[in-house]
């Protein structure tokens, strides 16, 4: 089964002290016990509404003192100390023994797990939801000043037909470490349509021993605030740097030194003359979506300026050739290269060849060897 302990039991002797004080033998410690668990139950009935928070009790052989912890200690005391009388005259009846009374007034509810817990169970009684009392607390408790806060509601939350039960928690809840100072609370909430348990866990720090002065940890964590900044500070600059657009893209950034600059998309003669659609229109042609800038790495196709036509007659010039635009490295290879249209060439031939007749250009005609091979054969 569940091995779970008392927050405060486990802390008794450590931190915490107990709730009774007294010592007797074995014959009369049983009614010592029931004593004290009737001093509490009567107490508790009375006070119910004053929000009582604790109830500690010391013994003698003749006189009892008990103190009272509450969030409204003018309930308890009455007006002009009516309230604190009757209760006196009531616990002497109980015991018959000298009562003395203190009320002591708790300056922050908020920090108190069983009050917390009773606000809660007052509010789940009044129809309030259940996650709304719970985060409302939590956050109350986290704004007093408190290290951390844990709450769990048990039963038919919101009058479900199966029950189920639900925590929150904000902050550090170490219930295994001895000297932190945990204060826990425990009240049941009574609906039309059950009971609802209400558990709070309150950490208020941790206690230390007399004499401890505490580690010089101060420069350690300053040191982790710095890394941690750091840290941050690489995650802008780092990878992304490269990737972020912007006007600022060519400045160098602290520590990663200068950037390398931004590749040309396209030759330089795009959107000008003969970079133009058709190489004479002049409109710049727009870069292709998703297509990657030609690197300057990547050799161009060579054009050969002296180059003849078929007849062998007047070298071509290559001006009125377009350049030819590789989409990009490796598309050439798969037949993906971009040549933009050309419009029809017309050669010009010299004067004299043009005033001769058309039939003086003798046409010279060549015959495949492999042909004349298998004639022969």
């Amino acid at each position: 089964m569940g091995q779970k302990v008392h927050p405060g039991g486990m802390r008794v002797g450590v931190i915490h002290d107990w709730k009774s004080n007294w010592y007797t033998g074995k014959k009369d410690f049983p009614a010592y016990l029931i004593e004290d668990i009737k001093i509490r139950e009567h107490i508790t009935n009375k006070l119910s509404h004053a929000g009582l928070s604790d109830i500690l009790i010391r013994k003698d052989k003749q006189r009892i003192t008990v103190d009272i912890y509450t969030a409204r200690p003018g309930i308890v005391i009455g007006k002009s100390g009516v309230e604190v009388d009757a209760l006196r005259k009531d616990l002497h009846a109980l015991t018959k023994k000298n009562v003395h009374i203190n009320i002591n007034e708790i300056k922050r509810p908020e920090l108190d797990a069983k009050l917390v817990a009773q606000s809660i169970a007052e509010q789940l009684q009044n129809r309030v939801s259940f996650r709304r009392a719970m985060k409302r607390a939590l956050a109350s408790g986290i704004r007093s000043g408190a290290k951390g806060v844990r709450i769990q509601c048990g039963g038919r939350l919101g009058g479900t037909e199966m029950s189920r039960s639900e925590a929150y928690s904000e902050g550090r809840v170490p219930l295994h470490t001895i000297r932190a100072d945990i204060d826990y609370g425990f009240v049941e909430a009574k609906t039309t349509f059950g009971r609802i348990g209400v558990k709070v866990w309150i950490n208020k720090g941790e206690i230390m021993p007399e004499g401890y002065g505490g580690l010089d940890t101060e420069k350690d964590v300053r040191l982790g605030e710095q890394d941690q900044a750091r840290r941050r500070r690489a995650n802008v600059e780092g990878l992304g740097a490269s990737r972020e657009g912007g006007r600022d893209r060519q400045r160098d950034r602290e520590g990663l030194g200068p950037v390398r600059p931004s590749r040309k998309r396209g030759g330089a003669g795009r959107g000008g003359a003969g970079g133009g659609r058709g190489g004479q229109s002049g409109r710049g042609r727009p870069a292709g979506r998703g297509r990657a800038a030609q690197p300057d790495n990547v050799e161009k196709p060579r054009t050969d300026e002296t180059a003849t036509s078929a007849e062998g007659q007047a070298p071509i010039e290559s001006a009125a050739k377009p350049p030819v635009r590789d989409s990009g490295p490796g598309e050439g290879a798969r037949g993906n290269r971009e040549v933009p249209p050309t419009e029809a060439e017309t050669q010009t031939t010299p004067a004299p060849v043009a005033d001769a007749p058309d039939t003086a250009t003798p046409k010279q005609q060549t015959e495949d060897p492999t042909k004349q091979e298998k004639a022969d054969s």
